[in-house]
């Protein structure tokens, strides 16, 4: 491999830390470090606690609610994990009904093609829609966690040129329907779909002039990583040349497009003679899929996903084994994770992104989808575009990053802030459903002081109460003490309860995942 190849992906890996720097400070004071740092993890940890409940449903969920903390010290870790490792046994029914505004999503390629004009950017919006209403109110939050970790591995940006047709149907076919099966059954069904063969070139690859970029992405990115050569990527086009799609818009294997003759690429070897290769390519999808390399590139990022930036090597060595040991199926691989050691003692050491942060506050404090319409939904979409985190909107085949320092400056912080103070206040989106008298759905038993005040508000949104300065910050909005009583007659507590909730939001506890 060349070494404008090697720098070309890391500058595309870099592209969204572009302008970000460490978090130095907070309007409290005590901001958590940007980077996944040892110094960083430790005080993280300090902050969040111990409580392994929270640790697990802050990585496995979108963010605590007081039912799913229920549920889950009900239940168990190993009940849990299998209830939500089988998400067509859950009930959704009110994420259902809200989807239900959203038809495009669940269209096919046909019928989204009979209903849209072309290039229309319907589909786009409503997919983009149906993600953040998933992430938020979906009862299936293990499923939609994961669901968003193949979505950024296996990347085809939305809006992107070409897919207005394919898109929707390639997250309900390929990403949603395998998320929790096999990971070589997903791969050949990405390899097979106008999205992916479409934004990544293998539509117009042709037996004279086979297309290199599907090639070259299904190693580094898809599978086995920078491990191949200039080769592996020519031997590799030639073999998934064929592999288009029809006037119709959906996938077709073309054998007048195929090249043939014999290819080598990482062990796996074909003699290629024929125009009908689809066969061989799907054997070689299998050979990449069962790849040593590969079993360390899914579980590498799996552990990045859900226990560090930087990751246990012990972890993945072991998930890797898992991997191969039942043939790509996710579900054991994730299973071994959320009960490893590593990850039980990872406390602290992730940082929500933008996504994560406005599906936790929604969450966190108990507000509802609009009764009708999607003007709530669109303003939650377009403030995480202007956070530079909407769903699939990531123009690299690399998908978005998940480490703290991609998502860290002071720019992106001021805007978490006034997501905060604008959903505790209820002014935007202000469509919303939310509790009559938030105080009381989140405090039930008003306390006797405004400290204890803000440590029942920090303990029910936060899971911890916050170090005594940081307490102090929050009340100096209300011009009161820790100390000061607060009586059952106080009006003017109602005034300022949107301040203190966004404050406590905005402490440096909530922004750990």
């Amino acid at each position: 491999m060349t070494v404008a190849e090697t720098t070309r992906r890391h500058v595309l890996a870099g592209a969204a830390a572009v302008g970000a720097t460490a978090l130095a400070g907070s309007l409290l004071g005590a901001a958590p470090a940007a980077a996944a740092t040892a110094t960083a993890e430790v005080t993280n940890r300090s902050l969040v606690g111990e409580d392994q409940a929270l640790h697990l449903l802050r990585r496995a969920t979108y963010g605590p609610t007081p039912q799913s903390i229920a549920e889950l010290k009900a239940l168990g870790v190993s009940a849990w994990l299998d209830r939500q490792l089988n998400p067509a046994a859950i009930a959704d029914p009110a994420c259902d009904g809200l989807l239900a505004r959203l038809p495009l999503v669940g269209l096919d390629i046909t019928r989204t093609r009979a209903q849209l004009a072309k290039n229309s950017y319907d589909g786009f919006k409503q997919l983009g829609r149906a993600t953040v209403a998933r992430a938020i109110w979906s009862n299936r939050q293990l499923l939609e966690t994961v669901v968003e970790f193949w979505r950024n591995h296996l990347h085809v940006a939305a809006p992107s040129s070409g897919v207005w047709d394919s898109r929707c149907d390639y997250d309900r076919t390929v990403v949603r329907a395998h998320a929790l099966g096999r990971f070589a059954d997903m791969l050949k069904a990405s390899a097979r779909h106008p999205a992916m063969l479409t934004y990544l070139d293998n539509r117009s690859s042709t037996r004279s002039k086979p297309n290199e970029n599907y090639a070259r992405e299904l190693l580094e990115l898809h599978t086995v990583g920078l491990i191949y050569s200039e080769d592996d990527v020519k031997h590799g086009a030639r073999l998934l040349s064929g592999m288009t799609v029809s006037s119709a818009g959906t996938y077709v294997y073309d054998t007048a497009r195929h090249a043939t003759g014999a290819v080598s690429i990482l062990g796996f070897s074909h003699a290629n003679a024929v125009a009908d290769g689809e066969s061989a390519a799907l054997a070689y999808l299998d050979h990449l899929a069962m790849h040593p390399a590969t079993a360390r590139t899914i579980a590498r990022k799996l552990v990045v996903r859900f226990v560090a930036d930087e990751p246990p090597a012990t972890l993945v060595d072991a998930l890797a084994k898992v991997y191969l040991d039942n043939r790509t199926a996710i579900v054991p691989v994730l299973r071994a994770l959320f009960t490893s050691s590593e990850f039980a003692a990872s406390v602290g050491a992730k940082t929500r992104t933008p996504l994560e942060d406005l599906a936790a506050t929604v969450r966190a404090l108990g507000l509802g989808p609009e009764a009708t319409g999607t003007a709530g939904l669109d303003a939650l979409y377009n403030g995480l575009v202007n956070a530079g985190h909407a769903p699939m909107r990531w123009s690299p085949p690399n998908g978005f990053p998940d480490v703290a320092a991609a998502w860290a400056s002071p720019s992106a912080f001021l805007l978490r802030c006034n997501s905060h103070l604008n959903l505790a206040a209820g002014w935007y989106p202000k469509q919303l459903t939310r509790p009559a008298d938030l105080l009381k759905a989140l405090v039930p038993v008003r306390p006797v002081t405004y400290g204890g005040l803000v440590d029942a508000l920090a303990v029910r949104l936060i899971g911890v109460k916050l170090p005594p300065a940081q307490t102090a910050a929050v009340l100096s909005v209300t011009g009161k003490l820790p100390t000061s009583s607060l009586s059952s007659t106080d009006t003017a507590v109602a005034g300022h309860l949107p301040y203190l909730i966004a404050l406590v939001l905005d402490a440096p506890a909530f922004s750990v995942r």
